[in-house]
């Protein structure tokens, strides 16, 4: 693997981040590109068995939004 073609060390960090995305939206584009291993896919498989079996958790953005304002005041 040869010197990249631009210096990340030289980037601020705003531009660094602005790559990394820029990055993971490419590899994103193939999904073939990062395949799954078993043990992942396993695991996936189970949390969407359970996600159909119990229904979603967690609170509604509502109710977390007034508990974020309601703690700020």
């Amino acid at each position: 693997m040869g010197h990249p073609a631009v210096d990340v060390e030289r980037l601020s960090r705003d531009e660094q981040l602005e790559l990394l995305d820029r990055l993971w939206e490419s590899l994103g584009r193939d999904p073939e590109a990062l395949p799954l291993s078993d043990e992942q896919q396993r695991d996936l498989d189970q949390r969407l068995d359970e996600l159909e079996r119990d229904g979603p958790k967690g609170v509604s953005w509502d109710d977390a939004l007034q508990d974020i304002r309601s703690k700020s005041r």
